[in-house]
């Protein structure tokens, strides 16, 4: 299924903008949440074709976040792609264990990021 509904799931407003400047730039439909508990009731709603993660946030974190929409039977089907600064290597693992698809670090390099959505799409 192609991938044309993104959810981004970012509390810095900086890192929301920018991203939802570059994917709707690049023909992606695109809505942003500042929490894991916006993102909640956004997937509910809209049911996105992937979301894009941060892992440090308010309340939930990313991880948890993932984690969660992975064990759920109505969005365990949602490729998660984490997007955060956290760039260690156990990082990376452990996100890959709470479900996500696939990990960038920021700041994000646009072809890097373009590609892996491609690939899941």
């Amino acid at each position: 299924m192609p991938i044309k509904k993104i959810l981004v799931v970012d509390d810095s407003p900086t890192e929301r903008y920018f991203l939802t400047e570059l994917l709707t730039k690049n023909g992606f439909s695109v809505s942003a949440a500042e929490s894991a508990e916006e993102a909640a009731l956004k997937i509910k709603a809209q049911m996105p074709d992937l979301i894009l993660m941060d892992v440090v946030m308010p309340g939930q974190n990313g991880f948890q976040f993932t984690r969660a929409l992975s064990k759920d039977p109505a969005t365990q089907h949602i490729p998660v792609i984490m997007c955060t600064s956290k760039n260690q290597q156990t990082d990376r693992i452990w996100g890959m264990r709470q479900g996500a698809r696939d990990y960038v670090t920021k700041p994000v390099k646009v072809e890097e990021l373009l590609e892996k959505i491609a690939a899941l799409g």
